[in-house]
């Protein structure tokens, strides 16, 4: 990089800082800092959630695993998101913005407390954020990979540039910052993503590289599926993404709960699994090219996408290409730290401190803010541990354990608004929570020689398996149980009538049951 490049670097920084400073003038309590006050259009926040779901990694683990297996990279990564999110744009998008707009919660877990009790509120509330902690700890060791790349720096001090200025915009901005400044980092990605794409073709020859290229690679690049990433796994993933996707990660549901009404939520999630079925092409074509372009210094080709635009791109390019690096991992980390602020301000510090329950608006939003700030920095202290035993590698993270993980706390939190799981309670919830965090630490360190596939599938499986039969087998019923149930699933709100309107209308079914 020279000074052009640092000065475009920079000047996005700068943009990301004016836009955190912008978006505070409209935070006014707490409802603004986690769901923009439920004023958030639809278009932006299926943008939002798009953006959200990327990081870093795309360029470092995905990448690496494009330059060894080819296309598979697309077909066992992105194309099951885009379909576990048009799932979802069914099943739980609408639900979830009814809990803001009739239940009048601010964090995705506050409805918890009543669909089943505290304890399983808070259990699912810290294991969630110890989960994210260690999930945005590999997004920022991803991104400052690719800055010691480029830079030279070391692992550390990347991670320290990176974290603090996303730190500013979050914290003073909220989630209006987050969603403005994904739609920024959106733009920038698309004149980067293409700019690569062109700097490829004019290396493969012309536009014919599109179709001559796989000829040229190594033999199986043009298989959907190969090494470990079988058709098993796919599956597997598939299953799992749509539970992550779908707002089991949190960070998702707050952008289907900022939304206006339950049918522009589904607008929102339809657009983002359209985002996600074809924007990754773009991105991918690059590092499917690369074996013929570059040669990795890495055993995971980790640093294959790096090197590539270090070859191709001239200064000013290069350095939109390493904003563009930047932005899917600000995006998702801010939206993380948003997120994990809302669990527990809204969750954990009332269930645990008394004075929390009686804080005002002022305190509870500079009690969110301080706790944006605060796992900001507990992931930055993971990222520096990232590449320990622990932990392996950036892909070991983010595959095994978010992957692993995500099932056992998510699946109480989603199925819990489905009526179909009405007779699954308390009991369910724990136990298959606990079940499937046991099922995690045995698949992947109680047991040798256990398939990527299954140790990625067994958690959520068995988190599911558990919910659904004790439901059956031991059910819980409560009519208080079926009236909030009643209230999140009643008729489609998705008509111009306004929020209120739709939670009357629902109290009042909910009392005639």
């Amino acid at each position: 990089m020279n000074s052009l490049d640092w000065a475009v670097l920079i000047g996005y920084f700068g943009v990301m800082v004016a836009i955190g400073a912008w978006s505070h003038r409209r935070v006014a309590d707490v409802g603004d800092f986690f769901t923009a006050g439920g004023r958030m259009p639809w278009w932006l926040s299926g943008i939002s959630h798009h953006m959200s779901g990327y990081s870093a990694v795309m360029f470092t683990g995905y990448a690496g695993i494009a330059y060894q297996y080819g296309i598979t990279s697309y077909v066992t990564w992105s194309f099951p998101i885009a379909v576990g999110i048009a799932i979802g744009a069914r099943l739980f998008a609408g639900r979830l913005n009814r809990l803001r707009s009739r239940l009048g919660v601010a964090s995705p877990l506050e409805y918890l407390k009543d669909r089943y009790d505290l304890s399983t509120q808070q259990a699912l509330a810290w294991s969630g954020v110890l989960l994210k902690i260690v999930d945005v700890g590999a997004k920022w060791a991803a991104i400052a990979t690719l800055l010691t790349v480029f830079t030279g720096i070391s692992l550390n001090q990347g991670i320290l540039i990176t974290g603090v200025i996303t730190g500013i915009y979050c914290t003073v901005g909220g989630l209006w910052a987050d969603a403005l400044t994904e739609l920024g980092q959106f733009v920038i990605q698309l004149l980067a993503g293409v700019a690569m794409v062109v700097a490829v073709l004019g290396e493969l020859g012309g536009v014919s590289g599109l179709w001559t290229l796989w000829d040229r690679l190594p033999a199986g690049h043009a298989q959907p599926t190969a090494g470990p990433y079988t058709v098993t796994f796919l599956l597997a993933y598939l299953f799992i993404k749509t539970f992550e996707y779908s707002g089991g990660m949190w960070n998702q549901a707050q952008r289907y709960m900022a939304t206006r009404t339950a049918r522009e939520a589904r607008r929102s999630a339809l657009l983002s699994a359209a985002l996600w079925f074809v924007w990754p092409v773009v991105l991918f074509f690059p590092m499917w090219a690369a074996p013929l372009l570059v040669t990795s210094g890495r055993p995971d080709a980790s640093d294959a996408y790096a090197l590539l635009t270090e070859r191709l791109l001239p200064h000013g390019l290069l350095g939109l290409v390493v904003v563009g690096f930047f932005s899917h991992t600000m995006a998702m980390c801010s939206s993380d730290a948003n997120a994990i602020s809302a669990v527990f301000t809204r969750d954990i510090a009332p269930a645990v401190s008394a004075r929390a329950r009686a804080w005002s608006q002022r305190a509870g939003l500079v009690a969110a803010r301080l706790s944006t700030v605060c796992f900001l920095a507990l992931s930055m202290a993971i990222a520096t541990q990232v590449n320990s035993p622990a932990f392996k590698d950036i892909i070991t993270v983010v595959i095994k354990w978010v992957a692993g993980l995500v099932g056992p706390v998510s699946i109480p939190f989603l199925l819990g608004m489905v009526p179909l799981f009405r007779r699954s309670g308390p009991t369910a919830a724990l136990v298959s929570w606990a079940a499937g965090l046991v099922a995690f630490w045995l698949t992947n360190y109680g047991l040798d020689g256990v398939q990527l596939q299954v140790q990625i599938v067994a958690p959520v499986a068995t988190s599911l398996v558990l919910f659904v039969l004790l439901g059956l087998v031991r059910p819980e019923p409560s009519a208080a149980r079926d009236a909030l149930l009643a209230r999140i699933n009643d008729g489609d709100d998705g008509d111009e009538g306004d929020a209120g309107d739709g939670a009357a209308r629902s109290a009042a079914a909910a009392d005639g049951a």
